[in-house]
């Protein structure tokens, strides 16, 4: 049985705090995205909100991507699909979303985990939050993630980090490449900052930071379309021999 984790929101003033868990590396089995997806459709809805702040549990990993062990129990290209449309959801609610989405990466991310990074529109980092898209390596690839991955960081770093699965690359890599905005040596002055960061923010008129967001993702309307699609090419590939036996291996 796939243990689901979990989703949690907390709203103080104006500013909504979303919390994943899982303890499989703060992974995500597809009723935790699916979860994390009804979490923002609802937050679009909310008019006391002005802000979102996307967060997971935990002192090392952000997000170790997508569940090794729902993946090796896909049986099915439709099911293989409807596994990894939860990824293009997560990331479609992200950017459709009215609210500006701030992140706190506290620690490492992998996969799907640098999607959420990606699709948030501002990042907080630790110094020790390394990144790695290691799918290649289990036979796959970052298929739906790479749309929001490439908007931030570019076509050229993107592949840099796709042909280089085991590598992982630096949080100063990732700032000096845009997918974080800060960087910070301690958890507590990444915080201090945050805070007083969503503290000013969230005090400007909604109107125009709602106005700034659509300017912010201008280009990407196609994206519901387009991550299915790709959500599809993995759904397929998932399915195949070499890939059970590297997800085999890295699970373990």
């Amino acid at each position: 049985m796939i243990t689901t984790g979990s989703i949690s929101t907390v709203i103080e003033n104006n500013v909504a705090t979303i919390t994943f868990y899982h303890p499989a590396s703060n992974s995500f089995p597809s009723k935790l995205l699916q979860q994390l997806t009804d979490e923002l459709h609802l937050l679009s809805k909310n008019t006391n909100i002005a802000l979102i702040i996307l967060k997971s549990e935990g002192a090392s990993t952000f997000c170790a991507g997508a569940s090794f062990e729902e993946l090796l129990a896909i049986k099915t290209q439709e099911k293989g699909t409807q596994f990894f449309s939860g990824f293009a959801n997560v990331i479609n609610a992200m950017r459709t979303c009215p609210k500006l989405i701030i992140g706190r990466i506290h620690g490492k991310a992998v996969g799907g985990g640098v999607g959420l990074a990606a699709a948030c529109d501002y990042c907080f980092a630790m110094d020790s939050s390394d990144i790695r898209l290691s799918e290649i390596a289990v036979g796959i690839g970052p298929f739906v993630i790479e749309p929001a991955v490439s908007r931030k960081i570019g076509k050229t770093a993107f592949t840099e980090m796709t042909l280089n699965p085991m590598e992982w690359k630096s949080a100063q890599w990732a700032l000096e490449n845009k997918l974080f905005t800060e960087v910070f040596s301690t958890s507590d002055s990444l915080d201090k900052r945050l805070l007083a960061f969503v503290s000013e923010l969230s005090a400007y008129n909604p109107l125009a930071l709602e106005a700034i967001k659509k300017v912010l993702w201008e280009g990407t309307e196609t994206w519901d379309k387009l991550l299915n699609e790709r959500a599809a090419i993995s759904g397929a590939l998932v399915l195949s021999t070499a890939t059970k036996s590297a997800l085999q291996k890295f699970k373990k």
